[in-house]
């Protein structure tokens, strides 16, 4: 894999000339900078930036009051390549609040499409119906601690408005859900995300998350999406690069909630 040239992809094609990724979205240009804007519980932010140092103040003022006036909380995706240097201190000056750093890792679908290896006792269900999403969300909550009502709608939007690009798949062990992971598809794209992989506790180490790796490389594959793309976190990076994804950068969400005020 030429990291340079899949690293030029996926800027022009997931971040400059990115889509809505869910219904009610909307990507949006202003000057140097890509956007996307949609409903409270959609991913609302900044997807990419051409910014120099006589710039980037003012184009991130400008962001700030586009949500403040939706009353929107965003993300600005920065990534290790954004220019001016400065950018991340320039975002924390503004009041941008920096969470985790996450690993920008791909790899080639082809190569990770392999039948899916389970425990004992384990079997997948295809999430292709809204009754079925409350499973994504019990694993979401017990795997990560956090509220899933966000992804909740924002999957059942999916699903109704536009199946075909997205597939959850869940992990049974018996009628229990243990495990669970997306596959978002960009219409028209190279890049497949992997998104959401979570196992609850008791279940970790024993090779679920490997598994829906290999079940969404299949599907991936199988559509024509050349690369798998996933941002990865200090738990899953390790396992990743064993499978064979190569890191391509870092990038880190910058996060802006407006005041509340009255």
């Amino acid at each position: 894999m030429d990291h340079a040239t899949v690293l030029a992809l996926y800027d022009r094609t997931m971040r400059r000339g990115a889509v809505p990724d869910g219904p009610g979205a909307r990507v949006e240009r202003d000057g140097d900078v890509v956007r996307q804007t949609g409903p409270a519980h959609a991913w609302n932010g900044v997807l990419w930036s051409g910014l120099t140092a006589a710039t980037a103040d003012g184009a991130i003022a400008a962001q700030i009051r586009h949500y403040t006036d939706l009353g929107l909380a965003f993300e600005w995706k920065l990534h290790d390549h954004d220019a001016p240097h400065d950018l991340a201190e320039r975002l924390r000056a503004a009041g941008f609040r920096p969470e985790p750093e996450e690993a920008l890792m791909v790899a080639e679908s082809a190569a990770l499409a392999t039948p899916p290896v389970l425990p004992d006792g384990i079997t997948l269900l295809a999430v292709t119906r809204p009754a079925q999403v409350r499973l994504v969300t019990e694993v979401h909550e017990e795997a990560f601690g956090t509220d899933a009502e966000r992804l909740r709608v924002r999957l059942m939007e999916q699903l109704d408005a536009r199946p075909d690009a997205v597939a959850a798949v869940v992990a049974l062990d018996g009628g229990r859900p243990v495990s669970s992971a997306r596959l978002e598809l960009t219409p028209g794209g190279d890049f497949a995300g992997l998104w959401g992989g979570g196992t609850v506790p008791e279940w970790r180490g024993r090779g679920l998350y490997r598994a829906l790796v290999a079940h969404r490389a299949r599907i991936a594959a199988e559509r024509g999406y050349r690369h798998l793309l996933v941002d990865a976190s200090d738990m899953s990076r390790p396992i990743l690069r064993r499978l064979g994804f190569a890191r391509l950068g870092t990038t880190t969400p910058y996060v802006y909630e407006p005041a509340i005020t009255g």
